[in-house]
Parts: C-alpha cells; sequence; structure tokens
C-alpha cells in the first residue's frame, strides 16, 4: 500500500469544530470563552466530564454549539468509559486531508466533519502510580488508550489540525486565535504538534518504566486468576 503523501495545504485553518476531553480542567474556561469570541460559530463535541463542564461555562448556549460524542458518533460509551472516542467518524474528522476528494468523499457518506481542533490531557499515570504500594490493576486503570491515540492523529495532520496539550499553551492560542478572526497558523500547528508528539513518548515511557518494575508475582496476587478451559 503506497503511503497517503500531502502536496497542498493551508497556512491559515478556521477552527470550526473542536474535540476537547480533558483530565485536567484548569484553564477550560480560558480556552471555550476565547474560542467562541473568536469563532462564534464554532462547534464542539467532548465526553464525560468535560462535556459537564463546558455545559457549565456555556451556560444557556450550550445546546447550539456543544454536543456529547456520541451524539456524534451514533455510539454510546462503553461501561466505564472504555470506549469513547475510538471511532471512525472521529478519525476520519482528525485525519482527512482538506484537498484530498477521496478524503471529502469519506467525510460526505459518513457524515464525519472535519475537527480542525483537538484538546486532550491524559490520565495522570505518573501521579497514579507514585505509592509505593500501588497495585497492578490501579496502574493498568489509569493507562489512558482514547487520549493518546487522539492526540497522535491530530498531531500527525498537523497539516490542518491543530492538537493542545498542556493549559499552559492555552493563552498564547486564544491570543492568536483573536488576532486572526479564528484561525491557527501552520507554525503554531508544527509547534504543538512537535509538543504531542514528546508528550505521548513521555507517557509511554513513564507505563513501560512501571510495568517493567513489577513482577509477575505482583500480578498473581493482584487478581483472582481462573485457571483451565
Amino acid at each position: 500500500m503506497a503511503l497517503n503523501r500531502v502536496q497542498m495545504i493551508d497556512d491559515q485553518v478556521p477552527v470550526k469544530t473542536a474535540l476537547v476531553s480533558v483530565w485536567d480542567k484548569s484553564g477550560l474556561d480560558l480556552l471555550v470563552s476565547g474560542l467562541i469570541h473568536a469563532s462564534p460559530g464554532v462547534k464542539i463535541i467532548s465526553t464525560g466530564g468535560t462535556h459537564s463542564a463546558i455545559g457549565q461555562i456555556l451556560g444557556p448556549s450550550s445546546a447550539q454549539r456543544l454536543s456529547q460524542i456520541s451524539e456524534y458518533t451514533g455510539q454510546p460509551e462503553m461501561q466505564g468509559g472504555l470506549v469513547k472516542t475510538l471511532d471512525f467518524k472521529v478519525y476520519l474528522g482528525l485525519l482527512s486531508e482538506t484537498y484530498n476528494p477521496a478524503h471529502r468523499q469519506d467525510l460526505a457518506r459518513s457524515g464525519a466533519v472535519p475537527i480542525d481542533l483537538v484538546v486532550v490531557n491524559l490520565y495522570p499515570f505518573s501521579a497514579a502510580v507514585a505509592s509505593a504500594d500501588v497495585t497492578p490493576e490501579t496502574a493498568r486503570s489509569n493507562i489512558d488508550i482514547g487520549g493518546p491515540c487522539m492526540v497522535r492523529a491530530a498531531a500527525k495532520n498537523f497539516h490542518r489540525v491543530a492538537v493542545l496539550t498542556d493549559p499552559a499553551d492555552y493563552d498564547p492560542v486564544v491570543r492568536e486565535l483573536a488576532a486572526s478572526g479564528g484561525s491557527l497558523s501552520l507554525a503554531t500547528r508544527w509547534r504543538l504538534a512537535q509538543k504531542a508528539f514528546s508528550v505521548t513518548a513521555s507517557y509511554d515511557a513513564a507505563i513501560s518504566a512501571h510495568l517493567a518494575r513489577v513482577g509477575f508475582e505482583q500480578v498473581l496476587a493482584d487478581y483472582d486468576v481462573k485457571r483451565g478451559g
């Protein structure tokens, strides 16, 4: 299979649709308010507790611009929130390219929309395993799957998508949106993509390092292991 190579891209990309799913909700009011001020028609897709937090920020206007990820995908979340964003429509929105006719056809047939801004920060794995008596199950349950996948997809498609992984970046992004009339530049998308891949690399390294310290006897002690067929 030939690699998909991109030639034509835009410098300025208007933020029309944002996907927001964050563990750390600090600065969310600044980001959401700034985004709406710069892009009054923006639509926000969100998940779980993030959806509730944004709904409180938006107040009565939330019904006009905010939707649950399950409304967008047409699929309910898996019990425990294990599967929320791992959906074909989500990744079409993240990976589709502006000037690719086949991608535009994929979007049209599936009812997906291009996602221009992804705001994700990950489950705090390192904090969750900081205790000396942390169990293998506690560690396992704090491994984020959907978050790193969205971050990597958005960062890979920096041609069109901006990805925010750190609340410290909200203010400069909001200021750029305000100055540009709701768009983000290629230079900003590239800088954010560089940071995003650093974040996911560090996250995976932390998981790998922790699991390397856990002996198999600890795994056996933590579960009721059913033997046989």
